[in-house]
């Protein structure tokens, strides 16, 4: 057995076991859909990303340096590898692009500024898949530079700042560390230092609050050279104020808890809501908020019923921390209520009925049926109801084949609100279909057919491509995409219909009709084109993208023309396989979205 078989047969086996054990959805380049009995699995030839690695070319360069990045994948093969610089204030620049390796590029430096800069590899390999390294800085130095390190956007306290001089040689410079007041040109020395390393602190409480420029300037006789400015640093060592709200009392179920926080300088970085029983100091976290409004939901159900004091901490931007005073004696008063889902089973398609069991000394005001994309905390209802039984029907249909979390939300009639446990991994797999039709207009006029014109078309999964045309695999092949007037086929004169042929031979794509009359009547014609395959994955999904991409009319006698009505096509695919072998419907499918003039 060679290699590659038997790492395909491995992968096979693993995601075959993975299904059985705990049915969850990956979300690699292959994709396997179960039911009830044993699936099979397809794997990609190259789902993983290249390495790549820039090697450091050092603090500092001058005139034109080699730099060198490494880069490797064990699939395909590395296609090209791209390496950028990033000046100050710029977007990325290529220093150039390679596909042999030892991947090396020449960086002539003489044009640039002399300057901080960030470098960074991309690679490429040949299934398309890109990688980026990490980034590295070095300075730009081809004459004297000097450089003061930035020591962050918001600072206190004492500030160690340091500069570095490159290009001196041999002659020695004083360098001065300064601030002034944001845009005032009134420089003060932080500190002078006679040789490096050219560190100081500053003890920004000598300051007042508020916003300052920094620099370095580097003196040798009368030779002088300043750092660029390091604009707008903040100085905050003042604590912000912050009040806790009063929740109020008693509190039962999931209550929002409110505080007040302001800091005028730095601003509000995060506050923290704690809580303590009443009688002790020891406060702990009901919650961490990090934007306006500060205020959390929280689940009182979690705390044995009892008094409780609440208090608020806030943090501003600087780090500088401020305490509330507590409101205390807040009972704390859960009802109890239970709710739980009944399992609809491992594999879903279809209708499906979801059933709740509930329970509340209150009385249940109502019970929701909720689902999520499996391991995400994005809720969407299924269905509510008020009335004993709490049971839906689920339509499958209407979401894409994949992995579902499911839960139940009871509310008694004090607003009180129960969740049930989460019923993990319910994969819901309904056969492939066909999900939409697209035109995009690719060359001059907008409603002809014409070369560069594209025609896109959409399955709800993943496709086995040699279903579609023998042997396919996605690459670009060469097709004829053929047009016919409606009445040539015994339909409307705005029934135009398109179908794809290759080699003589019907391309599995079925037939659209274009609902409009792009071809004169009892005309029809074809073009060259080329058809291509790609994966796409919406909502955790993997779906296969079909693009017709037209290129010459083969016969231009007179029979293409203009629509010039909006319209939306429909799609009636031919029979086609996914790539577990489950066949395909072919039900017809109208182009969604807003009536448009098709190419």
């Amino acid at each position: 057995m060679s290699r590659r078989a038997f790492f395909l047969l491995t992968a096979a086996l693993l995601v075959a076991v993975t299904g059985v054990l705990t049915p969850t959805f990956s979300t690699a380049a292959f994709t396997a859909t179960t039911t009830n009995t044993p699936s099979t699995v397809t794997a990609a030839a190259d789902w993983t990303p290249p390495t790549v690695a820039l090697r450091d070319p050092g603090a500092s360069v001058r005139g034109t340096v080699a730099l060198t990045a490494d880069a490797a994948d064990a699939e395909t093969g590395v296609q090209a590898v791209t390496i950028e610089y990033l000046a100050p204030g710029a977007a990325w620049a290529p220093v150039c692009t390679t596909a042999t390796a030892p991947y090396t590029c020449a960086w002539a430096t003489g044009a640039l500024p002399d300057g901080s800069y960030a470098l960074r590899a991309r690679a490429t390999d040949r299934a398309g898949y890109e990688a980026t390294s990490a980034e590295l800085r070095t300075a730009v130095a081809n004459s004297l530079l000097l450089l003061l390190a930035a020591p962050g956007d918001v600072v206190r306290g004492s500030v160690p700042l340091t500069a570095s001089l490159y290009g001196a040689g041999s002659v020695t410079y004083a360098v001065q560390i300064q601030y002034a007041l944001a845009d005032s040109g009134q420089w003060k020395d932080v500190c002078s230092r006679s040789a490096a390393p050219y560190t100081c602190t500053w003890v920004t409480t000598s300051v007042a609050g508020g916003e300052y420029d920094l620099r370095a300037v580097a003196t040798a006789g009368k030779t002088v050279a300043t750092s660029a400015v390091l604009a707008r640093t903040v100085v905050d060592n003042q604590a912000p104020t912050v009040t806790m709200t009063d929740p109020g009392s008693p509190l039962a179920g999931t209550r929002t808890l409110t505080a007040v926080a302001a800091d005028a300088i730095s601003g509000i970085k995060q506050v923290v809501i704690e809580y303590a029983k009443a009688g002790t100091t020891s406060f702990a976290p009901a919650c961490t908020v990090t934007a306006a409004p500060w205020a959390c939901r929280f689940d009182t159900t979690t705390l044995a019923d009892g008094a409780y004091a609440f208090r608020a901490v806030a943090t501003d931007g600087a780090g500088n921390t401020a305490t509330s005073a507590a409101v205390t004696d807040r009972l704390i008063e859960n009802i109890a209520s239970s709710v739980s889902l009944e399992d609809p089973g491992a594999y879903l398609s279809g209708t499906v009925t979801l059933r709740t069991t509930a329970r509340s000394t209150a009385g249940i005001r109502t019970v929701t049926i909720q689902r999520a994309a499996a391991g995400t905390t994005g809720w969407t209802d299924v269905c509510a109801g008020a009335t004993a039984g709490y049971a839906c029907t689920w339509d499958t249909t209407t979401v894409p084949n994949g992995s579902y979390d499911l839960r139940a939300v009871l509310v008694d009639r004090t607003g009180a609100t129960t969740v049930s446990a989460i019923l993990a991994g319910r994969r819901v797999d309904n056969p492939l279909r066909a999900l939409d039709v697209q035109t995009v207009n690719g060359g001059k006029t907008e409603g002809l057919a014409e070369p560069n014109d594209r025609v896109i078309f959409t399955y709800s999964q993943q496709v086995n491509l040699s279903s579609i045309s023998a042997g396919w695999t996605g690459a670009a092949i060469p097709v004829t995409v053929r047009m016919r007037d409606g009445q040539l086929l015994g339909l409307g004169g705005k029934d135009d219909t398109l179908d794809v042929q290759r080699a003589g031979a019907a391309v599995n794509l079925g037939t659209v009709n274009l609902r409009e009359d792009h071809v004169k009547a009892t005309k029809q014609g074809s073009f060259e084109a080329t058809m291509t395959a790609s994966t796409t994955v919406v909502g955790g999904v993997a779906r296969t993208i079909v693009t017709l991409t037209l290129g010459a009319a083969v016969d231009n006698n007179g029979w293409m023309q203009e629509a010039l009505l909006p319209a939306a096509m429909i799609w009636s695919p031919a029979p086609v396989t996914s790539i577990t072998g489950n066949a395909g419907s072919t039900a017809p499918v109208t182009e969604t979205g807003p009536l448009d003039r098709d190419f």
